[in-house]
This record gives C-alpha cells, sequence and structure tokens, in this order.
C-alpha cells in the first residue's frame, strides 16, 4: 500500500511539472503524438523542460534530488540543456529533527553525544540529501565534525529503487532511444553510490586515504588539506572528522579578501586533480564548489580543503597509463595514435577500420584546435568524443565517465577562479613528466623497488630450484618411447577403421546388388 502511495505522489508530481509532455515528446511514434497534442491542448508548457525536471526531482525528495545529481553526471546519455539544469541541484535540504541525530548517535556509539562529547550543537550546519553535520569538540579540546546518516534512509531508498528500476524499464521499452540511454544501467549506477554514501565508515576509509596521499613526506602537504578521522567515533551512520576552517572556493569576494592568490589556486587545483588520477589512481569524484574549500587560516592561507568522500573514483595501472598516452596523443593531434589506443585498449571491436576511427576522432577534436587555447575545454573534447564513441560501440568504463564527470566540475571550477585558466596548457607538461617517469630510468627504479621484497624471498630459494631440476631424471628417452607407442597405436586404429569402411563398403555394394537382381 505505501508503496502504491508512493506511485500515485510520483505520478501527480510528474504531472503538475507536466513531465508526461516531457516524455510523451520523447517517444516517435503517432499514438504518442496524439497523446501529445491532447495533453499540450490549452496549457503548453512554458518552462524549459530541464528546469521542470528539475523542480519534479526536488518535490519528490532527497532520494530523488540525489538521482537528478548522478543523473547530470551521465552528460553522454541525456541531452546537454537537461544534464545543466540538473547540475543545479544542491546538497541543500530542509535538516532532519537534532532529536533524531542525537538518537542515532546514541545507538551508534553507545551513548548520548553530550557525554560522548564535551560540547555538541545541537543545530546541524549543513544538511544533504544523505546525512546532516553538527559541529562539536572532544573532551581533549578538538574541534570535530560530526556528519549522521538521515535514519530510515535504507528503507526509503529501496522502495524508491524498485519505482525507478520499473520506471527505467518503460523509458527502455517505449523510447525509441530507450536502449541507447541504457536507464537502468543509469539506475543500477545510482544504486551503486547510494549504498556507497549510506556506510559512513566507507567514506571515513576514502577519506583516511586521500588524507594519507596528501600527508606529510608525500611532499604534497602545501597542496591539499583532507580532515583527520576520529575513529573512535565513527560508525556505519556516523562519520567524526577533524573541522576545517575555510572559504567556500565558489565565494571570490571573500577569498580576495583574505589576500588568496586566486590565478594560483586555479593552477594548484588543476595540478592537484591529475596528481590523484594519474599518480595515486584514487581521485576525489564529486568535487563541486560544495565540497571544495580553501584554507584562511595565517598558516594555511591558499590550500584546498577536501570535505564529503562519498564518491571516490579509482583506476588501474593500465588505465592511468591508457588515459595518459590518449591526453598525450590529443595535444600532438596526433589522431591515428587516438584511434589505435581504443583498438589497443578492447574498447571498440577488433574489426573497426583504424583509418575510419581516426577521421571521426578528428573530426571532433580539429574544430578546438583551430580556437584559442584559453577557449578550448578539454571536458566539452572528451565529452564529444565520448558521443561519438558510440557509433563504433565503444563501451563507456564506468570509471572514465566518473573521471570525466570530476574533470568538468575541475575544470569548471578553474575557470570561475581564472577564466584564462588554459588547462591543456597546464596539464601537458605534468603528463608529459609522468610519462618519462613511467618509461625512463626512474620509472625501472621504482618498479624495481616495488618487486623487491619479492625478490628477497624467491633469491634463497633459487639454489635448491636450480639443484632440484638438475637433479630430475633425464626423461627424453622414456617421452621418446611414449610417443612412438602412442604413434603405433594410431597406425593400428587406422588400420581397423579402414578395414572397417572396405567391409561396410562390401555389405552395402552386396545389398543393392540383390535388391537389382529382385
Amino acid at each position: 500500500m505505501l508503496t502504491l502511495l508512493r506511485l500515485v505522489r510520483i505520478i501527480f508530481v510528474g504531472l503538475r511539472y507536466r513531465l508526461d509532455e516531457l516524455l510523451l515528446s520523447s517517444i516517435k511514434h503517432p499514438l504518442a503524438h496524439g497523446l501529445l497534442r491532447i495533453v499540450r491542448f490549452g496549457r503548453p508548457p512554458r518552462t524549459p523542460r530541464g528546469v521542470r525536471l528539475r523542480l519534479a526531482l526536488e518535490s519528490l525528495g532527497p532520494i530523488f534530488v540525489k538521482f537528478g545529481q548522478v543523473l547530470s553526471t551521465r552528460r553522454d546519455l541525456i541531452p546537454h540543456d537537461v544534464a545543466t539544469e540538473l547540475a543545479r541541484l544542491q546538497d541543500k535540504v530542509p535538516p532532519f529533527p537534532s532529536e533524531q541525530a542525537a538518537a542515532s548517535i546514541e545507538a551508534a556509539l553507545g551513548a548520548s553525544p553530550h557525554v560522548l562529547f564535551a560540547h555538541f550543537e545541537t543545530d546541524p550546519v549543513a544538511s544533504a540529501s544523505i546525512a546532516q553535520v553538527h559541529f562539536a569538540e572532544l573532551h581533549d579540546g578538538r574541534k570535530v565534525a560530526v556528519k549522521v546518516l538521515r535514519p530510515g534512509m535504507l528503507a526509503v531508498i529501496e522502495k524508491d529503487l524498485t519505482l525507478l528500476r520499473a520506471l527505467a524499464g518503460l523509458v527502455e521499452r517505449l523510447v525509441p532511444d530507450g536502449r541507447r540511454l541504457k536507464p537502468r544501467e543509469v539506475v543500477a549506477e545510482f544504486d551503486k553510490y547510494l549504498h556507497d554514501e549510506l556506510d559512513l565508515i566507507r567514506e571515513a576509509s576514502n577519506c583516511s586515504q586521500l588524507r594519507r596521499n596528501f600527508g606529510p613526506g608525500t611532499g604534497r602537504e602545501n597542496l591539499l588539506m583532507v580532515p583527520e578521522v576520529i575513529w573512535e567515533y565513527c560508525a556505519t551512520t556516523v562519520f567524526t572528522m577533524e573541522r576545517m576552517y575555510g572559504i567556500p572556493v565558489s565565494q571570490m569576494d571573500r577569498l580576495h579578501a583574505a589576500g588568496v592568490d586566486i590565478r594560483l589556486l586555479a593552477r594548484t587545483g588543476v595540478e592537484i586533480f591529475f596528481m590523484q588520477v594519474f599518480t595515486d589512481g584514487f581521485f576525489h569524484a564529486d568535487m563541486h564548489p560544495g565540497n571544495i574549500y580553501v584554507s584562511d587560516q595565517p598558516e594555511t592561507l591558499g590550500r584546498y580543503i577536501a570535505l564529503d568522500f562519498g564518491i571516490v573514483g579509482s583506476l588501474s595501472e593500465f588505465d592511468k597509463n591508457y588515459l595518459a598516452q590518449n591526453f598525450l596523443a590529443f595535444f600532438r593531434r596526433d589522431y591515428r595514435r587516438v584511434a589505435q589506443l581504443h583498438i589497443e585498449s578492447g574498447w571498440v571491436p577488433p574489426q573497426t577500420r583504424e583509418e575510419e576511427l581516426e577521421g571521426a576522432v578528428r573530426a571532433v577534436c580539429e574544430p578546438y584546435f583551430d580556437r584559442p587555447l584559453a577557449e578550448i575545454s578539454l571536458g566539452q573534447v572528451l565529452l564529444r568524443l565520448f558521443q561519438t564513441s558510440r557509433r563504433f560501440n565503444v563501451e563507456i568504463q564506468p570509471q572514465l565517465v566518473l573521471l570525466q564527470k570530476t574533470l568538468l566540475n575541475v575544470e569548471g571550477m578553474g575557470r570561475d577562479l581564472d577564466p584564462d585558466l588554459d588547462l591543456w596548457k597546464t596539464a601537458k607538461p605534468y603528463l608529459e613528466k609522468w610519462m618519462r617517469q613511467r618509461v625512463g630510468l626512474s620509472g625501472l627504479r621504482q618498479r624495481v623497488e616495488q618487486e623487491a621484497g619479492q625478490w628477497v624471498q624467491m633469491l634463497p630459494q633459487l639454489p635448491r630450484l636450480v639443484h632440484a631440476n638438475l637433479m630430475r631424471p633425464y626423461i627424453e628417452p622414456q617421452m621418446h618411447d611414449e610417443l612412438q607407442r602412442m604413434r603405433r597405436a594410431q597406425e593400428h586404429t587406422n588400420r581397423l577403421l579402414t578395414t572397417l569402411a572396405a567391409v561396410l563398403a562390401a555389405a552395402v555394394g552386396v545389398a543393392i546388388w540383390a535388391l537389382t537382381r529382385h
């Protein structure tokens, strides 16, 4: 009954924001066109379709807001105007009661927050679709931020996901372009993101890993600040971290007033992103302005601060090498190499004609290269490539879609800070240096150091293994005899088969002769 009522509510909201018109207009069928004329009669929609969809998702609650955010990252699947509008969805939703937050903390950690902490602010400082954040102070004086999961989220999510799967199936069957849009795969991707974000221990571990990657001794400690995880106050529904002090990266006036070098900040952001992707293979994948701050403290002025680690991306060594070579080939306008990389990766069918794929890549990239470098969007180039790749049945890897979405965020944030930011010029030296390290002597030394531990264990065993191999009986004569026996047996079998075939042929001949006699 509750599921049915929820479905009725969704239908009501859809009709209110004219999503029926949005759905019917995408179906290329005479019946759909007839229904479209009926629903448009007397009340044609005046609001753009993307705006109507965004408002509908906001009305349906936090889960649908989160779905809209995830959907906005799939610009390779949905129209550009809809994706741009959905990207405006913010993690600003009404907070749940503080009493419920306190009860959740007590259930997870075994004591009231007013006992666990020397001071706990009952009013949340931020509220998102999945959780909300309260400031607190530990008994040893450390300032912390306590993230609390919304109560009852799992049950709500499962119900809404069931409905979303059903809707995705309808879209796939009814909309002509439904199969290409892969609505069920998008819902499955959304399902994974949601369940990952519902486990705050997972988010805390992501935070801890990113902090270690930019911690003391890495040579990057002056680039990015990541809060320390307070593990004794963490559970699947509670995440306690060091409180960070800074200015949202989107608040330019405050950054200028604090004396932050904005141009340097823009270039540093690009460097941090490429470090995470190509050096670590582990990157913060939700880098919108709400999750990125800039320190305003005198001792750390101008350093980036990362928050919200629910969505991270990871890349294999193969992915990193493939991407780096692709980027460098783009920079050098070597479209044949781009086509070869796509074929070598196995992401296009092996029968794909290399010169045909090269021509398609050139048609995408060449118009951008004819513009001034400052006007070129690397993210948009990748987006166009993803769209063009459908023609060649390229299997877009989920981790690369997440990377492309993050790259668009980083590039947009960088251009907001410095309109003259040239992402290509900033990225190319880093990638060339990274490739030299991979294929040069330093890369060889690094890989030897990584394998040295295994070699240390194997080296003492080598004399014993060599001796055992040398003492092994000489088995070549036995093998020769065995092969001879097998050959003779095969020849004997062949003679038997020949004899049987001759007898059978003779019997058939006699039978035919007897029949013709009568």
